[in-house]
């Protein structure tokens, strides 16, 4: 199974930073963002593009590659990487 089909393997708590990249596992960065707490997240994708997802309601899993969370803008809390 290759590594974005199969189920995650692994996490990581993600604090919101406008400089700090989240950690890459075995070359990539992780395949999906748990939002624990309800608000506006802030991603960089692994390509450089920053968009803001708005509204996102708490316990919601964002299936999007992130390299970043940027703390600009980012109001969710609790959120974890998921590899």
């Amino acid at each position: 199974m290759s590594q974005m089909t199969r189920p995650g393997a692994s996490t990581v708590a993600v604090t919101a930073s406008n400089s700090a990249d989240i950690v890459q596992l075995e070359g990539f960065y992780p395949r999906a963002l748990w939002v624990g707490g309800a608000g506006n997240v802030a991603i960089v994708t692994p390509d450089g593009v920053v968009n803001t997802i708005t509204g996102v309601p708490a316990g919601t899993l964002l299936p999007i590659q992130t390299r970043r969370v940027n703390s600009t803008n980012t109001t969710a809390t609790s959120m974890v990487a998921i590899y």
